[in-house]
């Protein structure tokens, strides 16, 4: 399909397509909102945390803050890209899921508390898992199907 001014405009985005890439934005600002608030440490946030909790953030080595922020603004660059309907959105979900792969290697790996370890936290980070991939999942699909250019 062509649009008025000759570019490529793809298929017709199904209001499906919309209600994905609006509750992957919020999903994903949620994950940004945390980040800032945390490296903010902005104190009415973190005082919901446990205390064992903010210290092992505050023991974290500063090289950690990478992948995290890869993490979490490279999904919600991938909403974005997804509500512009920017083949872009692949490559940023993917970045996202390299950040949070790296960050919850060092975090497995290094002396979490107890908190992070309950079956509720272990299910959260599932359940953060799950969205990525699908998100990654359903983005390389939309730009098969010509949703995305």
């Amino acid at each position: 399909m062509v649009d008025a001014i000759g570019t490529s405009s793809g298929a017709k985005a199904p209001v499906s397509f919309w209600i994905v890439a609006i509750l992957s934005l919020l999903w994903n600002a949620m994950g940004c909102a945390d980040f800032t608030m945390t490296v903010t440490r902005n104190a009415t946030y973190l005082a919901g945390f446990p205390p064992e909790m903010t210290n092992w953030l505050d023991s974290a080595p500063s090289w950690t803050l990478i992948p995290w922020a890869l993490g979490v603004w490279g999904a919600l660059a991938g909403s974005l890209f997804l509500l512009l309907r920017s083949g872009w959105a692949v490559t940023a979900f993917a970045a996202s899921l390299i950040g949070l792969a790296v960050s919850q290697i060092w975090q497995f790996s290094s002396n979490m508390p107890d908190s992070m370890t309950s079956p509720g936290s272990v299910a959260f980070t599932v359940t953060i898992w799950g969205v990525a991939l699908a998100l990654l999942w359903y983005s390389v699909r939309m730009r098969r199907a010509g949703v995305l250019r």
